[in-house]
């Protein structure tokens, strides 16, 4: 103690000496080479190519790989696989990758940068005030993420997610009734409270997906309410004509120009900033087969396989031809619309065989994807304006809100042009002509070969494509297109189709809260909320 004493004394006295205050003996504590702040213009970024890049450690490829293209593209039958493992969705078997990869990425990557963002910029908050734009437009990623989730798993950990550093590291799970509820309330919010008169503080040159305009982020905000509200309309109408009808007001997408596109690039590296989706299907990288369905390619090749007259200008826009990869890339075959086939869903290489009646070559038998929509440098699209015409449509047809003008007919018609003039940033050939679509739409008339929204689900399935988790998520709530299920040997939801996710087994072994709050049984028969 008298040592203590001692040292205090010489230490008081050094103080009084030198003049140091209170404010530089507490300065002496913090660390000069330490990042105390990171400016979140560079988190938003992040958030963004979260989303849609394989950013610095492949979050969105492990994604697309395992979930986006492993389970909902072939379950949907827009793609399929001859493989097993890697497509449970073709065959409805189990891979715990594909299970986990979106809830893992997810809260890991894009939230708890979306999270730091609505922490910095609130209530004490170093950027309190000032980043008033980057927030709102920071609350709807969020939803964005956060219905990307619970689509997938059904209850969620919401309300306390991503508040490690407040001490939550077991946060309870919402159900997803009441996680719709809040995001609908959050896109209301923040959607409103965009304004170009708010401080800009490098918004714009953060933003990758609108450079700062804060229109289009209104509509963007408006559009995916318009999507939250009718999900929801089987299980919950009047909540769902409530924001229905925000959103007609608010003012949701009116063309191509204001579609959710995130940019992407070469590199710098080989994995940072490239498209997920194209990086997934790369045949260099052990990447996923890129085989059109069956169901898809009858589809768009119309009424008569023997004839183009009726085919979907789609058709010879998504499949790049039968062909084969030589040294040089991928060299087609054939491009002749009539010629293309889908391979057909739940079929191993034997099976094919036998179906074919010889030893498929599979590249050489099959359509694939369109390489032109695969590069690596490809844009990534999050949300175009033909689901939101085709979302209108359907609100119309079944009298969900109010306020919206036009005809389901007329809606349903925009988005069909929509969707099929939308694949010009992929490749500026990729060009759908007004005549093709007026063709197209004079074919098959609204209402007429088939029922209204039986038309209406089947656009939006197309509409989809490489978006298709959220085909998935239309087909679950509306019943369209009619899929036949395939009953591969072995499959575990006795030959359904899957209708959710199972938990990653990391959550559901290590957050106490799983059995009193997820969704159960933890099966892929078991219907979320919503899916009525």
């Amino acid at each position: 103690m008298k040592n203590l004493t001692k040292y205090l004394k010489y230490s008081l006295a050094v103080v009084l000496a030198t003049g140091c205050d209170t404010q530089e003996l507490h300065d002496l504590n913090i660390n000069p080479q330490a990042l105390n702040q990171v400016n979140l213009n560079l988190i938003f970024t992040s958030a963004e190519l979260g989303i849609a890049s394989n950013g610095t450690s492949g979050d969105n490829r492990y994604i697309d790989w395992r979930t986006n293209i492993g389970m909902c593209a072939y379950a949907i039958q827009q793609l399929a696989n001859a493989g097993g493992g890697i497509a449970p969705g073709d065959k409805y078997t189990v891979n715990a990758e594909t299970n986990a990869a979106p809830f893992d990425f997810t809260y890991n990557d894009q939230l708890k940068n979306l999270a730091e963002i609505l922490k910095q910029s609130g209530p004490g908050g170093f950027g309190e005030g000032k980043y008033l734009n980057m927030r709102q437009a920071a609350r709807i990623l969020r939803a964005f993420s956060f219905a990307r989730l619970t689509d997938f798993y059904g209850n969620i950990p919401y309300s306390e997610a991503n508040k490690g550093t407040e001490g939550i590291f077991f946060p309870k799970y919402d159900t997803q009734d009441a996680v719709y509820a809040d995001l609908l309330k959050e896109l209301d919010e923040a959607a409103s409270a965009l304004s170009t008169s708010n401080p800009d503080e490098g918004f714009a040159a953060a933003d990758f997906i609108y450079k700062g305009d804060i229109s289009k982020w209104k509509k963007f905000g408006y559009s995916l309410m318009l999507r939250l509200a009718m999900r929801i309309s089987n299980v919950d109408a009047a909540k769902a004509a409530t924001y229905v009808t925000k959103a007609a007001a608010g003012g949701v997408f009116a063309s191509n120009t204001d579609n959710v596109w995130v940019a992407m690039a070469d590199g710098p590296g080989e994995w940072t900033n490239q498209n997920g989706i194209s990086r997934a299907f790369d045949p260099g990288d052990g990447g996923q087969p890129a085989y059109l369905s069956a169901t898809l390619v009858n589809f768009l090749k119309g009424t008569n396989a023997n004839s183009v007259a009726d085919d979907d200008p789609r058709l010879m826009i998504i499949s790049g031809g039968i062909g084969d990869w030589t040294a040089a890339g991928y060299t087609p075959i054939t491009v002749d619309p009539l010629k293309q086939k889908g391979m057909p869903n739940g079929y191993d290489q034997p099976m094919l065989d036998k179906l074919e009646g010889t030893a498929v070559i599979l590249p050489k038998t099959y359509s694939r994807i369109n390489v032109k929509m695969l590069q690596d440098s490809d844009p990534y699209m999050i949300m175009n304006y033909g689901e939101v015409e085709f979302l209108l449509a359907e609100a119309i047809e079944r009298k969900i809100g109010t306020g919206i003008s036009g005809t389901a007919k007329s809606h349903y018609e925009a988005g069909v042009k929509a969707s099929m003039q939308m694949y010009t940033p992929y490749d500026a050939s990729l060009t759908v002509s007004d005549a093709a679509v007026a063709s197209y739409l004079t074919t098959y008339p609204y209402g007429t070969a088939k029922p209204a929204l039986e038309m209406i689900g089947e656009q939006m399935w197309v509409n989809k494509f490489f978006n298709w988790w959220e085909a998935w998520n239309d087909w679950r709530r509306t019943g369209f297109p009619k899929l036949t299920p395939t009953n591969y040997p072995g499959n575990v939801t006795n030959g359904t189709i899957p209708v959710r996710l199972r938990y990653p087994t990391n959550e559901v072994a290590g957050n106490p809260n799983y059995q009193t709050g997820a969704t159960l049984p933890d099966d892929f028969t078991t219907k979320v909320w919503w899916d009525k």
